[in-house]
């Protein structure tokens, strides 16, 4: 059975999360490979919303394995939250279903500290939007080779060298930069000591469990956090996320070869959002903004925070394409788009006098580009009850045959609405 990548091939908040939950049915292992809680997956199951930060979304399936691995960033606090209230929810939390990788590595409360000084610290022009969770400065002290990865948490002598190791650092900044008290060695070892308790049986190899999901014949969906365009690499740098969240990072992020990539699908929202700051060149900040942002219900599953919306970007969406190698397209909240008498499609864009098909490549550049767009007839049919693509009005139709021509990659799932059965 083909193993599954599901990406993000936008600004983060595409809808990944209600795919991977529809294809965690058939699927024997769910993996998290990149990113922290500063990204959330919002799922609707028989009404009753459910919002995840680090746990897989196939953990709402039963006897699913979902493993979390060694390129995401985890908070012991908030993953701690995160198994209780699914537990109070009936779900299955245990150990024997739920991994993480011994290689991942934890955000601590210095980590979160940091974060949020740096953040105030930044005039207006110069903030990067982020959540203040920590993620960033974690991923810093993992390439710097002194963070605290997750098997550490199961031995307190070493626990407390490496924290106090971080702080001697650490601590001079917050003195002396951000003119706020040093942390306290001790006080953080005993803050993060309950959770580090709870966290040691959860503690495992993934790399072996991917393995063996492989040779038992099983399949194994890869779960990716934000978009393509958030990536450290090849996103709207230095408005970008602290991982690399493109399809290659699903294999080194959960410890395993790409040659186990086998099906990958890029998830489109129908249009396009964006949250904090950073170029927008399809940004509405018109009436038809405001409604997508309503009718879409565009706030964070993080932060709560309103998202930006625009016109479907056909240029990111290249870009993504060219990245990742998607093999189809999952088409989410096209149900969002009716009621618009008319739909526009960034083509391409006119930068330095020429027109390009692809992001120029300089810093900031996006912020200078002008828009291209190509105008397509709306619809004002309810789609919400369609559950094939004959069902869809001819001008839906329309819309999802100009995407795969723009994109040349065929759509293979279509969302119109946030339910289960809304997918088909």
């Amino acid at each position: 059975m083909s193993n599954i990548v599901v990406f993000g091939s936008q600004w983060g908040d595409e809808g990944k999360g209600k795919i991977v939950d529809m294809l965690a049915e058939k699927a024997a292992a769910i993996v998290r490979f990149q990113g922290g809680n500063n990204a959330g997956h919002t799922l609707v199951v028989g009404g009753d919303k459910c919002v995840l930060h680090l746990i897989p979304s196939g953990i709402l399936h039963p006897g699913k394995v979902c493993l979390i691995g060694n390129g995401v960033v985890l908070d012991p606090e908030v993953f701690c939250r995160e198994i209780d209230t699914l537990a109070a929810k009936g779900v299955d939390v245990t150990p024997r279903r739920l991994m993480i990788s011994k290689k991942t590595h934890v955000i601590m409360p210095y980590h979160r500290r940091m974060d949020g000084c740096r953040e105030a610290a930044r005039d207006a022009a110069g903030k990067i939007g982020t959540t203040g969770r920590g993620i960033g400065p974690c991923y810093e002290d993992k390439v710097a080779r002194v963070g605290v990865r997750a098997a550490d948490l199961a031995d307190f002598k070493l626990l407390q060298e490496k924290i106090a190791r971080a702080l001697e650092e650490k601590n001079v900044l917050f003195r002396h930069l951000f003119r706020c008290e040093p942390m306290d060695p001790a006080a953080v070892f005993e803050e993060i000591k309950p959770f580090a308790e709870r966290i040691r049986a959860y503690l495992g190899d993934v790399s072996t469990a991917i393995q063996k999901v492989k040779k038992s014949g099983g399949m194994v969906l890869f779960e990716g956090a934000q978009g393509t365009h958030l990536d450290i690499d090849h996103g709207t740098y230095p408005y970008v996320t602290s991982s690399s969240t493109v399809t290659g990072n699903a294999a080194s992020g959960s410890g395993c070869s790409p040659r186990e990539l086998t099906r990958i699908i890029a998830i489109v929202k129908a249009y396009t959002t964006r949250v904090g700051g950073g170029p927008f060149p399809s940004e509405l900040s018109d009436e038809v903004g405001d409604y997508l942002q309503s009718q879409g219900g565009e706030f964070g599953a993080t932060t709560g925070r309103k998202r930006r919306c625009g016109w479907l970007d056909a240029v990111v969406l290249r870009e993504s394409v060219r990245l990742n190698g998607p093999t189809e397209l999952a088409i989410t909240k096209l149900d969002v788009l009716s009621g618009l008498s008319e739909l526009k499609i960034c083509t391409r864009y006119r930068y330095g006098g020429e027109e390009v098909l692809y992001p120029p490549q300089e810093q900031n550049a996006l912020a200078h580009v002008e828009p291209i767009y190509e105008t397509l007839p709306g619809w004002n049919e309810d789609i919400t009850k369609a559950r094939g693509y004959d069902d869809l009005p001819e001008n839906a139709r329309a819309y999802l045959n100009r995407v795969e021509q723009l994109l040349g990659v065929p759509v293979g799932l279509v969302s119109v609405g946030p339910e289960r059965g809304q997918t088909f």
